[in-house]
């Protein structure tokens, strides 16, 4: 989801110029052709049409050069209205329940007790969870809100009360009204979420918008939820208040729809690099005299020693007092296994040699020394064992079967009689 949202928010601000675009011309195309008397052509744009003589049929019929009609008053109504989701979706990040929900009791004004300047804001009703939250309505969404309600209000100049299905709750709601609402058959009825699906995927593949791959673009009405999440988070919302805005109940759903960016990521960490050097003292990021960079080159002389490699850190001492053997640090080198063999051997004989004697007081550090030993011998062990040679490949003159045993199953044979008891 997060890459599906890296490739369509780029492309939010294209989308919007095409549906607002779309809009524009296909009320144009409707107020030319109702001037227009039947059979005469008439353009809008480079598009010629022809005015349809369809009495008894409904809306504004015409035809293109090709002779395919069309209803004009059909296509005026699926781009209004895929504009006015578009818009909203995109302004508010609400869910498509909520977007068909929306009345024009939702539409609500708070006075600032510091300056008493009145501020439109939007109720939204509750889907998911059980709280209402109010959203502030900027300038640009109060033009569609205005557009919605001047469309939907009937010659009383009141909005019409219509009932609409709760495909959740299967129960139909009691008339309100409704701003996502149209006349059908002489009957208002809210519109569903299927119908809102159903316009935005055709007037996508009606203006054509690609992705970088050439394939065609789709969207959802949710994926407009995790544009306006990731691009509020990017430009400074904090993700608390996006939060409180998407009406989640934990900021971890509401990160997860926050698509993160490469480059956003490097810039950030460069950012936070910055910051920590500019409130470090200087002394940290000096440079370092030659006493000191000798120092440092000579830690990792130091490293070598008779059995292995130290991976101690610069500067930090050992806390074995150099009992190699012990020291879960040490990288054993598998030349020295012999080396490492004695060692053990001799380990043995002393801790004998201490029982016999009655030591007691040498045993327990000689036991240690010898788990140490027998760890690093099945290091190398382990080592050894992750590689196997398989031989250099040789050129066949024909189909010919080598009789040569695989080194693959001859490993795994020794492997296997080993562990037989």
């Amino acid at each position: 989801m997060d890459q599906r949202t890296r490739e369509l928010l780029p492309l939010l601000p294209q989308l919007v110029r095409a549906v607002d675009g779309e809009r524009k011309q296909a009320l144009e195309r409707l107020q030319n052709a109702k001037r227009t008397t039947p059979g005469e052509p008439f353009t809008v744009g480079a598009e010629t049409l022809y005015r349809a003589d369809f009495p008894q049929a409904h809306g504004v019929w015409v035809e293109d050069l090709t002779g395919a009609r069309r209803n004009l008053d059909t296509e005026e109504h699926h781009a209004f209205w895929t504009w006015a989701a578009v818009e909203i979706l995109r302004h508010t990040g609400i869910r498509i329940e909520e977007l068909l929900e929306i009345s024009h009791h939702s539409i609500v004004q708070y006075r600032l007790p510091s300056t008493g300047e009145l501020v439109p804001l939007l109720q939204i009703a509750p889907s998911k969870t059980d709280e209402e939250r109010l959203l502030l309505v900027v300038p640009e969404l109060a033009d569609v809100l205005s557009a919605i309600v001047c469309r939907v209000r009937d010659s009383s100049g009141t909005v019409p009360l219509v009932p609409a299905y709760d495909t959740h709750e299967r129960v139909w709601q009691p008339p309100m009204p409704l701003l996502f609402q149209y006349l059908r058959g002489g009957e208002r009825r809210g519109m569903t979420a299927n119908s809102i699906r159903k316009l935005l995927n055709r007037t996508l593949q009606t203006i054509g918008l690609t992705r970088a791959d050439g394939t065609l673009l789709t969207c959802t009405p949710h994926d407009f939820r995790r544009m306006f999440v990731t691009d509020a988070i990017a430009n400074g919302l904090p993700p608390h208040i996006a939060q409180i805005i998407c009406g989640h109940k934990s900021i971890s759903t509401t990160m997860t729809y926050k698509a993160i960016y490469p480059t956003e990521a490097l810039e950030a960490h460069r950012a936070f690099i910055a910051r920590r050097r500019a409130t470090r003292p200087s002394e940290e990021y000096r440079t370092p005299t030659s006493e000191e960079w000798d120092a440092f080159l000579a830690h990792f002389e130091k490293r070598k020693v008779f059995i292995g490699i130290c991976a101690r850190a610069f500067s930090s001492p050992c806390v074995h007092e150099h009992a190699c053997v012990r020291c879960s640090l040490l990288r054993p080198d598998p030349a020295q296994r012999a080396r490492l063999e004695e060692i053990r051997d001799n380990l043995l004989a002393r801790i004998a040699e201490a029982e016999r004697e009655g030591w007691l007081g040498e045993i327990e550090g000689l036991r240690i020394s010898l788990a140490g030993a027998e760890d690093k011998l099945a290091r190398i062990d382990q080592r050894s064992s992750r590689a196997i040679d398989l031989g250099m490949p040789g050129r066949a003159a024909g189909p010919v079967l080598s009789t040569a045993p695989c080194p693959v199953s001859a490993a795994h044979d020794r492997r296997a009689t080993q562990e037989l008891p």
